[in-house]
């Protein structure tokens, strides 16, 4: 039996894609391990679906602020982590900031491990990155990604950007970050929990208050918009929580809910009409992107507005699921929503039927152990 590590730096509470991997890979006879570091309130080890998960050192991020306290913290979990894992078979590395455990570990202790790199974001192209860091990230990846065997993506936009950058890798394998495909029983849950009205629209921002997103954008737009049908529920948590709150409660068409959990969430998603992706064209990343909580609108089978950015525009126009707001201002979102309203609700539904079979994970899934059954010689 094939020992893989699935390694996150994060303390893996809520990590959907890498839950997911892991129990395609355990479903299929591989040992699957998921490596973490330590958080407030969370054990060094425990199992979870089936899935031992191991936390090394201890990173509380509101607590530990200074770069160089960071660094001090990540070195040390980096020495833990490849201590530990140098005898697997299989290292999955999540992100870049996992891949240095890759090297080492291939490179002075375990000549023979195979290199999964699993790169969530175009990741020396992500929100907020420049300068120094930036060149710094791009030399590192340059360097590191020679000993992955292989390269996984989350959009077919930015495999071919790292077919690009490093053409002495083959392109990477599109591994898209989607819900495992379920049936859906509508719901009506926010009507019935926040006094929405039937006759009004109900336009959903599921995910994380955070900057990058839109979410400043969307309050400005429902703030001028005087058509009493179209409301908007944030559902969420996040740094902007609290402005969210505070405009639901001067606006009568924006309210907030909290996040709840993963059994529930299509409960609440399919309670919906319309869900909002708004993500801003801030970084190539971003611009390349395709987010998870656009699938799960999907599989949740609601119909979609979104930014004007490469990816999700396309998947939009190609299935017509759903309009492409011209502009991520707030007359390009008022034009958006007024063209939702007009669309035929029955030829969406059909549609995003349609792209359900498409779209999920068993699908994705059949590509993941593709790819260990190459570097496994299982």
């Amino acid at each position: 039996m094939k020992k893989v590590a699935n390694i996150v730096f994060n303390p893996f509470k809520n990590d959907s894609r890498v839950l997911k991997e892991s129990l395609s890979l355990k479903k299929v006879g591989y040992d699957v391990e998921v490596i973490a570091h330590g958080d407030e309130g969370l054990t060094k080890e425990e199992i979870k679906n089936g899935i031992k998960i191991k936390r090394f050192n201890y990173l509380n991020r509101k607590v530990t602020t200074s770069k160089l306290a960071k660094l001090k913290i990540y070195l040390s979990w980096i020495k833990e982590v490849a201590d530990y894992v140098k005898k697997f078979d299989i290292l999955h590395c999540n992100d870049l900031n996992t891949l240095p455990i890759g090297f080492i570990v291939k490179k002075f202790y375990n000549k023979n491990i195979k290199i999964v790199y699993d790169a969530h974001e175009y990741e020396t192209e992500i929100n907020g990155l420049g300068g120094i860091q930036k060149i710094l990230t791009k030399i590192l990846e340059k360097f590191l990604i020679r000993y992955a065997d292989k390269v996984i993506c989350v959009s077919e936009s930015i495999a071919q950007e790292y077919k690009k950058l490093y053409p002495f890798i083959e392109k990477p394998a599109l591994v898209l970050n989607t819900p495992p495909y379920k049936k859906i029983e509508k719901k009506d849950k926010f009507r019935e929990e926040l006094g929405i009205g039937k006759e009004k629209t109900i336009f959903l921002y599921q995910g994380g208050l955070s900057s990058g997103r839109g979410i400043e954008i969307l309050i400005d737009t429902f703030r001028s918009i005087k058509d009493d049908k179209a409301v908007i529920v944030f559902m969420g948590y996040g740094p902007l929580e609290k402005e969210v709150k505070k405009a639901s409660e001067e606006y009568d068409n924006i309210y907030f809910y909290p996040a709840v959990s993963p059994d529930v969430l299509l409960d609440y998603t399919s309670s919906a009409d319309f869900g909002i992706s708004t993500i801003e064209d801030s970084c190539l990343s971003y611009r390349y992107c395709l987010p998870n909580k656009t699938f799960e609108y999907l599989m949740a089978e609601i119909p979609l507005i979104v930014s004007n950015l490469y990816e999700m525009k396309r998947l939009i126009e190609k299935y017509k699921i759903g309009v492409v707001a011209k502009e991520n201002n707030v007359e390009g979102l008022k034009e958006a929503i007024k063209k939702a309203l007009e669309l035929d609700k029955e030829e969406l539904k059909e549609n995003i039927k349609k792209v359900k079979e498409i779209y999920n994970w068993e699908e994705q899934e059949k590509v993941l152990l593709k790819i260990y059954k190459e570097i496994s010689n299982v």
